[in-house]
């Protein structure tokens, strides 16, 4: 059973609350406009950004994307970027006084990353007779590919931080240090570890979507 089938939601009430993110997710860039704060800016800015990339794989690809999976990718983004707004009136965000804050999101955020290598493995999986993956063969490919953009993502933080410390800029994506970045690491494998157990229950639809393009396309050469 889905976890949203569990918990009793509807689908009507999921795409209520992405809508509602989506919304919130626009005051916070007009939020940033007002304090003049580029990482504010940005960071709403992309969430905003990425919270549309469900609607448009589904239009344009044919990507069955429920309310549930749209909803799921929202909420990632959507904490994300309200860590980084904060309360108004607060003198520091949530990253900075919230010690849990930042173990949720990159759990989250590396949930969604482990849906996508998921689903890719999967599709493969059942689009070959010649790829055989055991569920714990199929677990431990989903960890590596949660570990590696676990990687290039702290990568990024530091680049960007070093960017803003050489230019005198503001950092878009707050570094605190090499102990924070080994526990961002521990709780992506935390997301990929939950995705890698039950990704059967919440994304059938899509790695069937997978292993049937790759059909197709086979078929057409």
């Amino acid at each position: 059973m889905r976890l949203r089938e569990y918990l009793g939601v509807s689908r009507t009430r999921q795409r209520q609350l992405s809508r509602a993110m989506q919304l919130a997710l626009v005051g916070m860039v007009f939020v940033g406009l007002e304090r003049r704060s580029v990482g504010v800016i940005v960071n709403a800015g992309v969430a905003l950004a990425v919270t549309y990339l469900p609607a448009i794989l589904q239009r344009d690809y044919e990507v069955p994307m429920d309310a549930g999976l749209t909803l799921w990718i929202t909420g990632a983004v959507f904490l994300h970027a309200f860590g980084v707004v904060g309360l108004p009136g607060a003198g520091v965000n949530f990253y900075r006084s919230l010690w849990w804050w930042d173990h949720l999101t990159h759990a989250l955020s590396s949930s969604v990353v482990a849906a996508v290598g998921y689903t890719l493995v999967r599709g493969l999986d059942e689009h070959s007779a010649a790829i055989s993956l055991p569920p714990r063969l199929t677990l431990l490919f989903v960890l590596v590919f949660v570990a590696a953009f676990g990687v290039f993502w702290e990568v990024v933080e530091f680049a960007l931080g070093g960017a803003a410390a050489t230019l005198g800029g503001a950092a878009v994506l707050t570094q605190f240090g090499l102990h924070d970045t080994m526990l961002d690491m521990a709780f992506n494998l935390v997301g990929g570890f939950l995705v890698g157990l039950y990704g059967t229950a919440h994304l059938t639809d899509l790695t069937g979507h997978v292993a049937e393009r790759l059909d197709r396309r086979r078929s057409q050469t």
